[in-house]
C-alpha cells in the first residue's frame, strides 16, 4: 500500500538537546572557517570545492570521475571513450548547477526553496545538461529504458530497495506538505538547521522524480545552508562526508524510513526516533567536514605545505602540471605565499617581494601563470593564487583521492 500525505509525520524532531547542541556547534564552527583566509583566496577554495563536491556527489551515485578528469572537462578536454565522456559531462552539469543555484539565491532573496517549483527547477537545470544515455532509467528486467523528463514529477509508482515511495497521484499533496513544513522563513533559532537535516531525508523519501532524486536532494540541501545562511558554507560541503561514510548514510536513511514503533514514537506512521538518529548522523557529518577543512585551512600548515611543494618541484620530486616545464626556483615560494596571504597582488610588487631581478622575476612569474599556479584576468592585471587540482592535491591532502583505483 502506498503512503498518504499525513504519514510524512514527524516533520523534524523538536526539543532534543543533543540535536540542538549539534546544530549550535555546526553553526559556530562553520562561521569560524570564514576568518582563516583572505576573501579572494577563500573564493579560490570555494571554486575548488565545487569541483570536489561534484566528484563526491557522483561517487554517491556510483560514478567515479576523478577531480583531475573533471578539471580536464572544464578545459574542454574530454575522453574519447563515450562512457567516460558522459561522466565528465555529468560532473560539469553538477558544477554548473551549483553556480546557477548560488546566483539565483543571491538575485532572489525571497525565493521559496521548499516549493515544488524550485525543486523541479533544480532537477530541470541538471537533467537538461545530461547526455541522452544518462537521462535513461534501465530496469532490472531488461525492459525498454524510460526517459527521465527534466523537471517533471514521476507519473508512475516506484519502489527503491525496500522503500515504497508515495504514489505518483499523491506527489502534489506530499510536496505541498513538504513546502509548508520546511520553509526556512517560518522557522527560528536552531530549528532551520535541524529542519534542513530532516528535509534532506524527507525529500529523498518522497522520491518525486523518476531518477535524480539523490542529486536534487543534495543540491536542495546546499540551498538550505546558503539560505539560512550558514556562514562559512562553501568552504566545506556535506557531500564529501556522506560519500566517505556511505554505508552509515544509507543505514541512517533507513532508520528514518522506519515505521513508528509505539505511541511514544511520534505522531505519524514514521519513527520520530529514527528521524532523530538520522538528523544526529547528518549534523555530526557536517561537523566532521567543518573540522576537516578547519585543519586544512590553518594558515601555518598551509604555508608549510606550499613551501614543501615548491621545494619538491625544485628537485623534480613532483612533476610539473604541464609537460616540459622547468623546475621551480625557490623564489616561487615567496610569490605564491604573497598571493595566498594577500588575495591578489600587483605584478611588479610580487616580483620585488621575491627579491629577484626584474627580468628573471618576470620569467618566473610567467611560468607560474602558465602552469596555472597563479591566475590573472588580464595580461597585465593583478595575480591571485590558482587552486587547480595539481596544486590542490598537495596543499589539501586527503581532500580527494590522488587516484581512483
Amino acid at each position: 500500500m502506498y503512503h498518504q500525505p499525513a504519514h510524512m509525520e514527524p516533520l523534524f524532531p523538536t526539543g532534543v538537546l543533543e540535536l540542538e547542541d549539534l546544530a549550535r556547534d555546526v553553526t559556530s564552527s562553520s562561521a569560524a572557517l570564514g576568518g582563516q583566509l583572505h576573501p579572494v583566496t577563500q573564493q579560490a577554495v570555494v571554486e575548488l570545492l565545487r569541483l570536489v563536491n561534484s566528484y563526491y556527489s557522483n561517487l554517491i551515485e556510483g560514478h567515479s570521475t576523478h577531480p583531475v578528469d573533471i578539471e580536464r572537462a572544464m578545459r574542454k578536454d574530454y575522453f574519447s571513450d563515450p562512457a567516460k565522456w558522459d561522466l565528465q559531462v555529468e560532473s560539469l552539469a553538477h558544477i554548473n548547477c551549483q553556480q546557477l543555484l548560488e546566483k539565483r539565491l543571491k538575485e532572489e532573496p525571497e525565493l521559496e526553496i521548499t516549493s515544488s517549483d524550485f525543486i523541479c527547477w533544480l532537477h530541470r537545470i541538471f537533467y537538461e545538461q545530461l547526455p541522452e544515455e544518462l537521462r535513461l532509467v534501465h530496469s532490472a528486467t531488461g525492459d525498454v529504458p524510460l526517459e527521465v523528463l527534466a523537471g517533471e514529477f514521476r507519473t508512475r509508482d516506484v519502489e527503491v530497495g525496500r522503500h515504497i515511495a508515495p504514489a505518483a497521484t499523491a506527489l502534489d499533496a506530499f510536496m505541498n506538505r513538504f513546502h509548508t513544513a520546511y520553509a526556512p522563513q517560518q522557522l527560528h533559532g536552531l530549528t532551520p538547521l535541524i529542519a534542513a537535516a530532516a528535509s534532506h531525508h524527507r525529500l529523498g523519501w518522497i522520491h518525486p522524480f523518476l531518477d535524480g532524486n539523490g542529486r536534487v536532494t543534495r543540491l536542495y540541501t546546499d540551498a538550505c545552508f546558503q539560505r539560512l545562511p550558514l556562514r562559512g558554507y562553501g568552504l566545506w560541503n556535506v557531500s564529501r562526508g556522506l560519500a566517505r561514510h556511505m554505508d552509515t548514510y544509507l543505514a541512517a536513511l533507513t532508520w528514518a524510513d522506519a515505521p513508528r514503533r509505539n505511541d511514544l514514537d511520534g505522531r505519524g506512521n514514521l519513527s520520530n526516533e529514527g528521524m532523530t538518529k538520522f538528523c544526529c548522523f547528518f549534523l555530526e557529518t557536517c561537523l566532521d567536514q567543518i573540522s576537516f577543512m578547519h585543519d586544512l585551512l590553518k594558515l601555518d600548515s598551509l604555508l608549510e605545505r606550499l613551501r614543501g611543494y615548491v621545494t619538491m618541484r625544485g628537485v623534480a620530486l613532483i612533476p610539473a602540471p604541464k609537460p616540459d616545464q622547468p623546475n621551480l626556483k625557490p623564489e616561487a615560494t615567496c610569490m605564491l605565499q604573497e598571493a595566498l596571504l594577500r588575495g591578489q597582488v600587483n605584478r611588479g610588487e610580487i616580483i620585488r617581494r621575491s627579491g629577484m631581478a626584474e627580468r628573471t622575476g618576470r620569467i618566473l612569474l610567467g611560468q607560474l601563470l602558465d602552469e596555472g599556479l597563479l591566475l590573472s584576468d588580464t595580461p597585465k592585471g593583478v595575480v591571485r593564487l590558482g587552486l587547480g587540482t595539481h596544486l590542490a592535491g598537495h596543499l589539501f591532502p586527503d581532500l580527494y583521492p590522488q587516484q581512483i583505483v
